[in-house]
């Protein structure tokens, strides 16, 4: 056989031509997709699957049997066809892109609307069998006098008799991971503030003795707070307040009115977040470019007016993602709270638990609510991120070790920014007409 029989297909064959490209779903139907047969076949499966599990009272095939077994049949045709595909494709495996009937257009539109009728029917079949399934064992479950035996109706019963205790410690851990983030944010500005001050040469004595003391208190908050547990912390700060307030002369019921458990466990969650905050934002700074602060000095700016005004701003967007992942840790973290009497949504869970004397199911309910919690919090941090310009801090499995900040020190960069960055920057310095001394 010759090189040019060897060679592609003529550009001209209407086999291989590819189709129009459309956006959205009636873009991704028309598309050709690869391993069509297979991915379905395995989408005809689990409607099989889910066609052959019990009915509920509240199934909508239920009085039309003939209609659900004639789309059984159809997914059994279509696991048919894919086998007698699949053993073609095995038989001519050197020329089957030339010689296979599946592969001629009629052929592949063919498939493409058998594929599409295969996922409808699955997906019919998953709202009769799983949706409306379920919906029957919440209705039961709800209408039930006693708590039921089974796993699954037995959490649907003590979730809906235990709605108001649950909505209350939702709302609690959300107003303590919202007001606990932000103000540490502005607090650990302050100490980041204090950690990264130098000695200059116009200063006094006076200024030189508290920057020096500045550093050394930053470094020391750090080193405690990052070092011991929040639920050590909790129990410290909430009962250190007690006795403050005690010493004032103020009974027991006055200082429950003044120093509750909220306000303990706001204040443990936000001092909690300023050292890790100051951490990352101290990284922050630091990955902005030296060049940045030489040339701001050289335009007569004060150090002060350095920072706040060049070094600052970069720094603070390059910690954004790590800084908003706090949020989503401190939804999480906020459940050790719960040891001083805070009634956030762990404190919720052992309260039911405690009712009902069933804790297998209450404690996966606790489980699926923080995981809502924290995914609506990632996804809201990355549309924020994405508006900002900066590397979003990834979904869930984002946690305070192990962040993912694009240009903070210590983080994983970007590896195109940090190849990018130097020269970057040169060449910006270079427009703006900013050259940095000893340059």
């Amino acid at each position: 056989m010759s090189a040019s029989q060897e060679g592609p297909e003529p550009a001209n064959d209407p086999a291989a031509m590819p189709i129009p490209r459309r956006d959205g779903p009636v873009g991704f139907v028309l598309a050709d997709h690869r391993y069509v047969f297979l991915g379905t076949s395995v989408i005809a499966l689990a409607g099989m699957w889910l066609s052959m599990q019990p009915r509920s009272h509240m199934s909508f095939l239920a009085g039309v049997y003939a209609v659900e077994v004639g789309m059984y049949y159809a997914l059994l045709a279509f696991l048919a066809v894919a086998g007698v595909a699949l053993a073609n494709k095995l038989l001519r495996w050197r020329d089957y892109a030339r010689t296979s009937p599946f592969v001629r257009p009629a052929a592949r539109r063919a498939e493409r609307i058998a594929s599409c009728l295969v996922v409808l029917i699955t997906c019919v079949l998953f709202v009769d069998r799983v949706v409306m399934g379920f919906s029957a064992i919440v209705s039961a479950a709800i209408a039930s006098d006693t708590n039921p035996q089974d796993f699954l109706s037995g959490a649907v019963y003590m979730v809906f008799e235990g709605r108001a205790i649950f909505a209350q410690g939702i709302a609690t851990t959300v107003e303590l991971a919202l007001f606990g983030t932000v103000i540490a944010f502005f607090l650990a500005i302050f100490l980041v503030f204090l950690r990264i001050q130098q000695i200059d040469r116009p200063d006094n004595d006076a200024v030189r003795f508290l920057k020096v003391l500045g550093v050394g208190f930053a470094r020391v908050y750090s080193s405690v707070v990052r070092g011991t547990p929040m639920m050590v912390q909790s129990l410290l700060i909430y009962f250190a307040g007690f006795a403050v307030l005690r010493g004032t002369g103020m009974s027991t019921t006055q200082i429950g009115s003044v120093w509750t458990t909220f306000v303990a466990g706001l204040v443990t969650i936000s001092l909690n977040s300023t050292a890790y905050m100051m951490e990352v934002l101290r990284g922050g700074i630091e990955a902005v470019d030296a060049g940045q602060t030489e040339a701001a000095r050289s335009l007569g700016l004060s150090q002060w007016q350095a920072m706040t005004k060049v070094v600052f701003p970069q720094g603070i967007k390059n910690a954004i993602p790590a800084l908003s992942n706090e949020l989503v840790v401190n939804i999480k973290d906020s459940s050790v709270l719960s040891v001083i009497g805070v009634f956030d949504l762990m404190f919720a869970t052992t309260t039911v638990a405690g009712i009902y004397y069933r804790q297998l199911e209450v404690y996966a309910v606790a489980t699926l609510c923080y995981l809502i919690l924290t995914m609506i919090a990632s996804k809201l941090l990355s549309i924020m991120a994405h508006h900002l310009d900066v590397s979003a801090p990834g979904p869930v499995l984002s946690t305070s070790d192990a962040t993912s900040t694009a240009g903070t020190a210590g983080g994983k960069a970007d590896p195109n920014k940090v190849k990018l960055a130097v020269a970057h920057k040169r060449a910006r310095r270079r427009g703006a007409g900013i050259t940095a001394p000893g340059r």
